[in-house]
């Protein structure tokens, strides 16, 4: 999963292209010890101490970079983090594969009517600066989040949506925004990471 993620900052793998981003890149280090620590959770024992210490290091650089993002959060490969600073996203947010996901944005949950719940998003979406999604909303493959909107109803596959409350403005979707897709034999390399169902498809 971090190999995808790195190909979205890097356009490439490998441990110069690593040590270059994980130094260097706020999101993609958040990103590493997120996904670190929630590797750790699983494990027998919690890791033999540890996770106690990945989850100390989680929440160094949730204070530091302003990226609060769970590490049961289910993320599918190649998460890309552009800027940071006012990121939060609940943790029983499902978010899908080649997600753009922009400074000042929230995934949110809604406690009570019709749209209780936490969002969906899924693969190739893009959420521009400030973008809020609040509560159980479906959001399409290709979908695009305009700036500062605020997303309270599903969003078709492709679709763009903008303003408060978000409407449909278009059907280009996010092509041109999400750059350096994981290429399919990585992301098939992600999948053969789980036993049965992968988590961020069968939710979206």
């Amino acid at each position: 999963m971090l190999a995808a993620d790195l190909y979205r900052y890097a356009g490439r793998t490998g441990a110069q292209a690593f040590a270059k981003h994980y130094l260097f890149t706020p999101g993609y280090k958040y990103t590493v010890i997120m996904r670190t620590c929630g590797y750790l959770k699983t494990k027998p024992l919690m890791a033999f101490g540890l996770f106690p210490i990945a989850k100390w290091l989680l929440l160094r650089a949730r204070y530091k970079y302003g990226i609060a993002i769970p590490e049961y959060t289910v993320i599918g490969p190649g998460f890309f983090i552009n800027r940071f600073g006012g990121i939060y996203v609940n943790g029983d947010v499902v978010i899908g594969r080649n997600v753009n996901y922009t400074h000042g944005g929230m995934l949110g949950q809604l406690n009570r009517g019709p749209r209780a719940g936490n969002p969906i998003l899924g693969d190739r979406v893009f959420m521009a600066s400030g973008a809020k999604v609040i509560g159980a909303v479906m959001i399409g493959n290709g979908a695009s989040i305009g700036a500062n909107a605020v997303v309270t109803k599903d969003v078709p596959e492709d679709g763009v949506v903008g303003g408060v409350p978000a409407k449909l403005i278009s059907t280009s979707g996010s092509e041109g925004y999400i750059n350096r897709q994981v290429p399919d034999p990585l992301i098939n390399r992600c999948k053969g990471a789980f036993v049965g169902p992968v988590p961020w498809e069968t939710q979206v």
